[in-house]
C-alpha cells in the first residue's frame, strides 16, 4: 500500500477529477490524502478521501465563496489575471505549509495538478516522487499549438506559428509572478534551477484526462506524457457534489437541452438570459443549472420558462440530453463527449476558449465567442448542431476514443507503475 498525497487548486473542475482518481487508488488498496484549505474539507471528505488542512490562517473558512463570486462576474483577460493572482497566493501558502504537512502525514508519492506550479518544487524539497496530472487543458507550450486562453485555429503556416509564439509570450508574462516565486523558492531550498517551465512537471509521468483525439497534433510532448481520457468515477456520479436534490419529477418527455456555466464563471446572468431566449420555440425542455448551490438570491425568471436550479447532478443530466450548452469547462465537455452528446460552447475565460475551439475542430459541436454572443447567432448555432447529423456522429466518435483511452483506471495503472518501478513510464509513442 502506498500513501498518496494530492495537491491541486480549490476549483471543482480540478477537485472532481483528482477525487475520482483518488477513489480509484483507494479501491486498489492505497491510502489517499488531499491537502487544502478549510473550505475544501467537507467536499473532499464527502468524496471519501482523507483530508489534511493547510492554509487556515491565510484562507480561513468562508474565503472561497467571495473569490468565486468575484471571479464569476468576470471574463476574458481580467478573469485570467485574477485567476493567476489567486494561484500565486495559493502557491506562496503551499511553500510555507505543505512540506511540513506532507512529512507529518507520511506521504510517499505526490499527485500534483499541472497548474499547481509549485508542486514539483515542494516534492523535490520533501524528496517525494511525484506524478503530474493535467485536469484542465494541458498548458504545454509549443509554436504549433495556439495558447490555451485563445480560440485561435491551429493552422501550421509560419505566420500562425509566429502568432502562437506571441500569444505564449503574453501568457508567460501574465504568469511570471508565479514562476518567479517558484524559481526563488528553489534557490532558497538549494534545489537545481529549472531551465524551462516544462521542467516543473517532472520526469516520471504526465497524465492528461483528454483523449488524444480531442487535442491538436503535438510535436514537443515529453515521452512520459499519457492521454488517458477523463478521470471519471465508474459510478458515473461526480465525486464532489451538492446535497441539494434535483427535481427529476419536473423533467418532461421532451428532448432535453442541458445548460450550465460551471461553478466559477457563472455569475453573468445575461448569458443564461441569452441561452433561454435562444432555446425558445425549439419544442425541447431546457434545464439550466446556475452552479451556485450556496445561492441565497431568488432564481432568475428567464424567457420560455426553462427549469432553473441552483445545482444539478451534471453527468446525470448530460446523459439524458440531446445537447449540452456549456462554458467549455473541461469536466462538462468530457462529460458530454463520454455520453456521445454534442455541444454548443460559450467560452468565458482561462482555458475555455482553447477547449471551445477543440469542440469545433473535432466536429463535436460549435462555439460562440462571448464578444460576439447574440440571441440570433446562438439560436442559429444551436439549431445547426441539433439538426446536422455530423455533430452527433463526431460526438459518438469521441465517445469511442474516450472508451479506448482507459480513463481513470489507465491513469491509476500508470501511477502504480511509477511506484513499483521508481522510473519514468513512457507513453506508447515514447
Amino acid at each position: 500500500m502506498t500513501h498518496f498525497g494530492i495537491l491541486c487548486p480549490a476549483a471543482i473542475g480540478h477537485l472532481n477529477p483528482m477525487c475520482a482518481l483518488g477513489r480509484e487508488l483507494q479501491r486498489r488498496g492505497h491510502r489517499v490524502t488531499l491537502f487544502h484549505i478549510p473550505d475544501v474539507q467537507t467536499k473532499v471528505q464527502k468524496a471519501g478521501l482523507e483530508f489534511w488542512t493547510i492554509g487556515e490562517a491565510e484562507f480561513p473558512l468562508g474565503s472561497l465563496e467571495p473569490m468565486y463570486k468575484k471571479l464569476g462576474g468576470m471574463s476574458g483577460l481580467p478573469a485570467l489575471r485574477f485567476t493567476i493572482s489567486w494561484l500565486k497566493k495559493e502557491t506562496d501558502m503551499l511553500f510555507r505549509e505543505a512540506p511540513g504537512a506532507l512529512s507529518k502525514a507520511g506521504i510517499e508519492v505526490l499527485l500534483i495538478d499541472q497548474v499547481t506550479l509549485g508542486g514539483g518544487t515542494i516534492a523535490d524539497f520533501a524528496k517525494i516522487p511525484f506524478v503530474t496530472l493535467c485536469n484542465a487543458l494541458l498548458i504545454n507550450r509549443e509554436d504549433g499549438v495556439p495558447p490555451y486562453f485563445t480560440h485561435w485555429d491551429n493552422n501550421q503556416a509560419w505566420w500562425y506559428r509566429l502568432r502562437n509564439r506571441a500569444g505564449n509570450f503574453l501568457l508567460n508574462r501574465l504568469s511570471q509572478p508565479i514562476w518567479d516565486l517558484v524559481l526563488d523558492q528553489r534557490r532558497k531550498w538549494n534545489l537545481p534551477p529549472y531551465i524551462k517551465r516544462e521542467d516543473a512537471a517532472g520526469k516520471l509521468a504526465h497524465i492528461c484526462q483528454l483523449p488524444a483525439e480531442f487535442d491538436f497534433p503535438r510535436e514537443q510532448l515529453p515521452k512520459c506524457f499519457h492521454y488517458t481520457g477523463p478521470f471519471q468515477d465508474p459510478s458515473g456520479l461526480e465525486p464532489i457534489s451538492s446535497s441539494i436534490s434535483f427535481p427529476f419529477e419536473k423533467l418532461s418527455d421532451q428532448p432535453l437541452i442541458f445548460a450550465a456555466l460551471g461553478t466559477l464563471q457563472n455569475r453573468k446572468e445575461e448569458i443564461f438570459q441569452s441561452i433561454a431566449e435562444a432555446c425558445m420555440g425549439l419544442d425541447m425542455q431546457l434545464v439550466i443549472s446556475l452552479g451556485q448551490p450556496e445561492r441565497k438570491e431568488s432564481l432568475p425568471n428567464l424567457p420560455g420558462s426553462p427549469l432553473v436550479v441552483t445545482y444539478a447532478p451534471q453527468q446525470q443530466l448530460i446523459s439524458r440530453s440531446v445537447l449540452t450548452i456549456t462554458h467549455a469547462g473541461m469536466n462538462a465537455v468530457l462529460g458530454a463527449l463520454s455520453s456521445g452528446v454534442p455541444l454548443v460552447a460559450i467560452p468565458i475565460t482561462n482555458e475555455q476558449p482553447g477547449i471551445a475551439y477543440r469542440i469545433a475542430y473535432t466536429g463535436a459541436g460549435e462555439f460562440v465567442a462571448l464578444s460576439s454572443l447574440t440571441v440570433p447567432r446562438l439560436r442559429d448555432t444551436i439549431k445547426r448542431v441539433l439538426t446536422e447529423d455530423s455533430y452527433k456522429k463526431n460526438a459518438l466518435r469521441l465517445q469511442e476514443a474516450i472508451q479506448r483511452a482507459g480513463g481513470v483506471s489507465r491513469a491509476a495503472d500508470i501511477i502504480e507503475q511509477v511506484v513499483s518501478s521508481g522510473k519514468t513510464v513512457l507513453s506508447s509513442q515514447g
